[in-house]
C-alpha cells in the first residue's frame, strides 16, 4: 500500500511539473525585454467618420509572403544565400498582419476613404488592393532595412494594375532597436506610396 501511494504522488507530481513546463520556460531561449510594432504615421482622427455605399468602399487584403516573413522574427540576410534571424527582435504580430493595418490607415486617412475589412464590404467593393510582402527585414552587410510591397490594384469596370514599391533605411546597428524603428520608417514610406498610387 505505501509503494503504490508513493507511486500515486511520484506520478501527480510529474504530471503537475511537465504541465507547467509548457507555461514557464526553465532555462534556455530567455523571451525578448520588448517587442515590436508597427505605428502608422498618418491617422484617421479621433471622431472622424467616413460613410458610402458597400459598392464605393476599398479594401486592402493581407498581403502574401516569402516563408521567410511568414515568423514574428526579424530576417537578416546574412549573403546572398544565407538568411539569418536577429537576436532579440520579435514582431508583436506577422509582418503581413501589421503592415495591411498600416496601409488601411494611411489610405483613410490621406486620401479620406472608406476603407472596410473584407468581412464589411462583403464582396462589394469597389477597389480591392492586394499584393506580396516581398522584403521586410535587414540586410546585415550594408546595415540597411528594406520593405517592398508588390501592390495589385483590382478597380470594377478598370484594367487591373501592378506596381512595386521599395522603400531602404539606413540602421545604426543590427539590434532590434534601430532595426524596429528602420522598418517602421520605412513601411510607412512605402504606405505613403501606395496611398498616392491607389488614390
Amino acid at each position: 500500500m505505501i509503494t503504490l501511494r508513493h507511486s500515486l504522488k511520484s506520478v501527480g507530481l510529474l504530471t503537475a511539473l511537465s504541465m507547467l513546463g509548457a507555461c514557464v520556460s526553465f532555462g534556455g531561449a530567455e523571451p525578448p525585454p520588448s517587442l515590436l510594432s508597427l505605428s502608422a504615421e498618418n491617422m484617421v482622427s479621433a471622431g472622424a467618420a467616413h460613410s458610402g455605399p458597400q459598392s464605393g468602399s476599398l479594401v486592402v487584403a493581407l498581403p502574401a509572403t516569402p516563408q521567410k516573413l511568414n515568423t514574428l522574427r526579424v530576417p537578416v540576410q546574412t549573403s546572398s544565400t544565407a538568411i539569418a534571424y536577429l537576436k532579440d527582435a520579435v514582431w508583436i504580430d506577422k509582418p503581413a498582419r501589421q503592415f495591411r493595418d498600416l496601409l488601411s490607415e494611411t489610405i483613410a486617412a490621406k486620401n479620406n476613404r472608406l476603407v472596410l475589412t473584407a468581412t464589411e464590404a462583403g464582396g462589394k467593393a469597389q477597389t480591392y488592393v492586394t499584393g506580396e510582402l516581398v522584403n521586410f527585414g535587414l540586410d546585415g552587410p550594408s546595415l540597411l532595412v528594406t520593405v517592398t510591397y508588390d501592390a495589385v490594384k483590382m478597380t470594377e469596370g478598370q484594367p487591373v494594375q501592378k506596381k512595386r514599391f521599395e522603400v531602404s533605411e539606413e540602421v545604426s546597428a543590427a539590434e532590434a532597436g534601430p532595426v524596429g524603428q528602420g522598418l517602421n520608417d520605412a513601411a510607412n514610406a512605402v504606405a505613403i506610396q501606395v496611398a498616392e498610387w491607389v488614390g
